[in-house]
């Protein structure tokens, strides 16, 4: 049996970024270097010309996603240098023809991507009978997020034999040797290796799983589910969650008031109350429960409906923190009790328990809706609500931003600027 490939996909829109980057997987076992769509998009064929000169012994993957002009495209990407070129599956039949027949003229392989298709395999046999030379079940990156993975489908391909298979989406080196399980081939990675710190090193850990068959642990690169958003929302900080939400989701003015506070992050239970009046959030306490935080709904108000007994209470209960538009009060003691408290104001003066408000309502905290339920993370920098709905996607987009964060600061770090990195001049937007 034929060793498995291990494909690298440059998803990037910097070229010399994605060089370097290739250089350094290719150092650590990379087989194919593919130019990704969006590195196409950014830099034409100039990308895939560059990385046939620049590795003259590794199979140049035109990752095209062709959906039409299927002859045209494959030979601009034949002569520029690449091995295989990829289609989409979602292309009619006539395009496809037109691309194997390019193909078979100038020796190059087409990979054809089962993005967007519903039936894979009926799809998968038509496709076989056109001729093409390899069927790639891809799970895209915005799936990804939502925790989907190709494993499952794998096996629908495979069962009709004799055709080269390669799967695409989050993988890693814990779950490749899967993939191969299954009937895979071609290994088609990404971020794990392009967002990795030291990517020859983890180019070759997953390579190594790959030959062996043995998953091998990463504490990076992972696609997280339900089960486990807390865990994932524990790695990444606020702005790298405001930033997977585009820009949305960060609380105004509501900042933690303790040093070096505590990171929370929990589920949602609402308070609406008015100014000074403390009852409702009392009685929300005896409603929450481990790993929860209240958010109190004070409008602003400057009297203080919150202070070291209620955090007492809630430490007791497991509680995770406190966010409040309005004001706490006894700063000192809570910070000796290492319980987030994040509010707008500071004030030692409370009001009285009137009892007027409600829990478990959407209330507004920061200029952001919070309903009951949605997912509070705050730190050093403030507090971010993320909708229940969209919890599972953001986490792992948010882990996304933080990885590739990791990537610049060791580019960075390697003697070169954030401007220049990101080649900020050709990418400004055009006035």
């Amino acid at each position: 049996m034929a060793e498995p490939i291990l494909q690298l996909a440059l998803d990037m829109i910097y070229l010399d970024r994605a060089v370097n980057i290739a250089k350094e997987g290719v150092d650590g076992g990379v087989d194919w270097v593919e130019a990704g769509t969006p590195l196409i998009k950014s830099a034409g064929m100039d990308a895939v010309r560059k990385l046939r000169k620049t590795f003259p012994d590794r199979s140049i993957v035109a990752d095209m996603k062709t959906v039409d002009a299927g002859a045209p495209e494959i030979e601009m990407a034949s002569n520029a240098g690449a091995d295989v070129v990829v289609i989409l599956a979602t292309a009619e039949d006539s395009t496809i023809h037109e691309a194997v027949k390019a193909g078979r003229r100038y020796g190059t392989k087409i990979m054809v991507d089962m993005l967007g298709v519903v039936d894979k395999e009926a799809r998968a046999r038509k496709l076989k009978d056109l001729g093409v030379d390899i069927i790639c079940i891809h799970v895209g990156i915005d799936q990804q997020m939502e925790g989907k993975s190709p494993l499952d489908e794998i096996e629908l391909i495979a069962g009709l034999g004799d055709i080269t298979i390669a799967a695409a989406g989050g993988l890693n080196s814990e779950t490749a040797p899967d993939i191969i399980k299954r009937g895979a081939s071609i290994v088609i990675v990404g971020g794990a290796i392009t967002k990795a710190e030291n990517v020859k090193e983890e180019a070759a850990t997953i390579k190594k799983a790959m030959i062996s068959g043995e998953s091998l642990p990463t504490k990076h690169y992972k696609r997280y589910t339900g089960e486990d958003i807390a865990a994932a929302f524990m790695k990444a900080s606020t702005p790298n969650i405001c930033d997977a939400m585009q820009k949305e989701g960060a609380m105004i003015g509501i900042l933690p008031h303790i040093r070096k506070c505590r990171k929370m992050v929990g589920r949602a239970i609402t308070v609406r109350t008015i100014d000074g009046d403390w009852a409702k959030p009392i009685e929300a306490i005896d409603m929450a429960g481990p790993g929860d935080v209240i958010v109190i709904d004070v409008k602003g108000g400057e009297t203080a409906v919150w202070g070291e007994l209620a955090s007492w209470s809630c430490k007791q209960k497991a509680i995770e923190g406190v966010v409040i538009d309005g004001a706490a009060r006894d700063i000192p003691d809570i910070l000796a009790m290492d319980f987030p408290v994040f509010s707008r104001h500071v004030n030692p003066k409370a009001g009285d328990p009137k009892g007027y408000g409600e829990i478990g309502i959407e209330v507004t905290c920061g200029g952001e809706c919070v309903r009951p339920g949605d997912w509070i993370v705050g730190d050093e920098t403030g507090v971010v609500v993320i909708p229940q709905n969209r919890a599972v996607e953001i986490a792992n987009r948010s882990l996304d931003v933080l990885e590739r964060e990791n990537r610049l600061r060791e580019e960075i770090k390697g003697g070169s600027t954030l401007s220049k990195v990101m080649e900020l001049e050709k990418w400004e937007k055009l006035n």
